[in-house]
């Protein structure tokens, strides 16, 4: 049961993840004027998704997906030209274990490249973090950081652009595993949609 239900959120984040890009693929570039990208690029991002944990405990399980919303999503990075940059990517998730609010979320160097002027790709593997959130830290209770994996892909959309600002709908996908006392772990599987705000 565990596996079917671990399947079927991976479908349908697939299946979301390809509907955005087949939708951003599809727009007219005729009408697009180029933008020129250079220097530094900051983004954060605000939206919500889905979240699926699971415990090797068995304290909880991939049989039960919650809504998320993101907190805090950050990207920093450097163009190396006007398609393709280096970022570092914090991806980050609110979401509740024992009637506490954490986060799962990480530091994952990625690449961002631009198929289209409007349309790009992003992805990367590095740092995944689960740890409190930081309103609802309780010593002894809800004040444990573990770390481990975790590997980001996303792609996005600009729908306004102005001088180096840009604003974006994006989707991301996020795998990580965080090790835990005692020799376990706990995986988390992320997809989130959301409205990116970006300078570059």
């Amino acid at each position: 049961m565990k596996t079917i239900k671990k399947q079927m959120v991976l479908r349908m984040a697939y299946v979301a993840f390809a509907l955005v890009s087949s939708i951003t693929y599809a727009q007219n570039t005729n009408l697009e004027t180029t933008t020129q990208r250079d220097g530094f690029i900051f983004e954060f991002v605000v939206g919500g998704g889905i979240i699926s944990i699971e415990d090797s405990a068995g304290i909880q399980t991939f049989d039960k997906s919650q809504g998320t919303f993101v907190f805090p999503d950050l990207k920093f990075g450097y163009m190396l030209n006007d398609k393709l940059a280096i970022t570092l990517s914090m991806p980050g998730n609110i979401y509740e274990f024992q009637d506490n609010d954490r986060n799962f979320g990480g530091f994952i160097p990625s690449v961002q490249y631009w198929v289209k002027d409007r349309w790009w790709i992003h992805g990367g593997i590095g740092l995944g973090i689960d740890s409190p959130a930081l309103y609802d830290i309780k010593d002894n209770v809800n004040d444990d950081w573990n770390f481990g994996c975790a590997v980001m892909a996303s792609t996005g959309y600009e729908i306004y652009k102005k001088k180096n600002f840009a604003l974006n709908v994006q989707s991301k996908l996020v795998l990580g595993r965080a090790s835990l006392d005692g020799d376990a772990h706990r995986d988390a599987i992320i997809f989130n949609i959301g409205l990116g705000f970006s300078w570059l």
